[in-house]
């Protein structure tokens, strides 16, 4: 079984026996250092048997031996961290370049800025969005459909969180508090005047974080936050991975998912949930799709179906490039949101402060459900509402897109045409909205 794939919450393994996560981490890397000549072999003999003076390569078996190369490379190799491809986006009907800068930075995350270069001033100023990547197994870049959607009309900002792995001890530890504070020192960074949009599992924190703002009464709190197929409260509708969280407790996951980053990795000795247990979780929740998907990847590589070929090798660049998540992180969300219901409970706090929702009153509210969500169930992003119950109505809403899962929420086809316009006039009217909140006190 698994928890989450794409949002939600992290992937879980398959059940097992007793605790073995951190010699098999260790085995695990010391496999895949084994099959690197194995690898190098491969390549040459691709490279051989293409080549257009090999009179194999025009036929049908050196084809076939060249697929076979292919498939064993992709199969063994690990993936690391998608390029987010997006050099250029249409504003008012110009094409413009986009420049990825990182405008601020700590141990556990960056905050991109996706920088149109504008050359003709706009007629008004362009919203400024904070998206939220999912914290949980695959790289922000999972985002790419989402915050492309998105540059044409909108100042864009994505959180990219960092692999674990990759994180020095040196740095400190990282929890669902850490990642609420990051958040907030974020919204300081971008001096308000911004609107945040939560993709899955950063709801609770956004939430969160919006909650604590408010209490405070700062300043930096966001014009508006959207939240996108988030377990709020998955008590309502709970999906089968909701249940096993209920049921296996947070002392299973620590002794069955937790192990230690291995040698030579700059982490070494972090404790984390690590992205190759994931990613079997992710893959055995649809196996007999995957091993089809790379039987057709064999079979097209043979025909030269080059357009098949590209839409596999882009989705499989990004479905098996997994990361490491902080234990502390990992184990307090399970047990926070997934077993214990500490936030729609009333139960949650932050630095020792209670969390209410309640105290919300600035920030307009807009959730967004799927259909067909089989990760949060409908009515656990919704009951949002019923914890937000200080903002006026005419500032709340609520959508259920028919006809797509948990990733139709925030990418794909109908996303583009029917979710994502609805968030766009969604902010403008917040924005319009505080301006006249704001003449009025004036």
């Amino acid at each position: 079984m698994a928890i989450g794939v794409f949002g939600g919450t992290p992937a879980l393994p398959n059940e097992g026996g007793p605790a073995l996560t951190t010699p098999l981490y260790w085995m695990y890397e010391m496999g895949q250092a084994s099959l690197n000549p194995a690898r190098a072999m491969v390549d040459v003999t691709k490279l051989m048997i293409e080549n257009p003076l090999n009179p194999w390569s025009h036929t049908e078996f050196g084809k076939a031996i060249s697929a076979g190369c292919e498939l064993f490379e992709r199969t063994t190799r690990r993936y690391g961290k998608p390029q987010w491809n997006l050099p250029t986006t249409e504003v008012n009907g110009m094409r413009v370049p986009v420049e990825i800068e990182t405008v601020w930075e700590k141990p556990f995350c960056k905050l991109l800025h996706f920088n149109r270069k504008i050359t003709k001033p706009l007629r008004a100023p362009h919203p400024r969005v904070l998206i939220v990547a999912p914290m949980s197994g695959h790289y922000a870049t999972l985002l790419r459909g989402t915050v492309e959607a998105f540059l044409p009309a909108h100042d864009v900002y994505i959180t990219d969180w960092a692999d674990a792995r990759m994180v020095p001890t040196t740095a400190g530890r990282f929890d669902l508090e850490d990642y609420v504070d990051y958040l907030i020192e974020i919204m300081h960074a971008l001096g308000g005047n911004v609107h945040i949009v939560a993709v899955c599992q950063p709801s609770v924190p956004v939430l969160t974080a919006a909650s604590v703002m408010e209490a405070n009464n700062d300043p930096n709190y966001p014009q508006s936050m959207t939240l996108m197929g988030g377990p709020i409260d998955t008590r309502r509708n709970p999906t089968a991975v909701n249940k096993l969280a209920e049921e296996r407790g947070i002392d299973w996951f620590r002794s069955n998912v937790i192990s230690k980053v291995p040698f030579p990795q700059p982490g070494f000795m972090r404790d984390v949930y690590p992205g190759f247990l994931q990613l079997n979780g992710f893959i055995s929740m649809n196996l007999d799709r995957h091993m089809d998907a790379h039987k057709n990847l064999f079979a097209n590589l043979v025909k030269g179906d080059g357009d098949l070929v590209d839409k596999h090798r882009e989705f499989y660049d990004e479905y098996l490039a997994v990361m490491d998540l902080s234990a502390e992180y990992y184990l307090q969300t399970v047990d926070l949101v997934f077993v214990k219901h500490a936030l729609p409970k009333g139960t949650m706090t932050h630095r020792g402060k209670p969390v209410d929702p309640s105290k919300i009153t600035r920030v307009a509210l807009m959730t967004v459900e799927g259909e067909n969500d089989d990760i949060s169930g409908i009515g656990q992003t919704e009951a949002t509402h019923d914890l937000c119950t200080s903002i006026p109505r005419d500032r709340r809403v609520h959508y259920m897109q028919k006809g797509v899962g948990h990733y139709g929420v925030f990418n794909g086809s109908r996303f583009r045409s029917e979710i994502m316009p609805r968030i766009a006039d969604f902010m403008l009217s917040a924005q319009h909205s505080v301006a006249r909140l704001a003449n009025a006190a004036e």
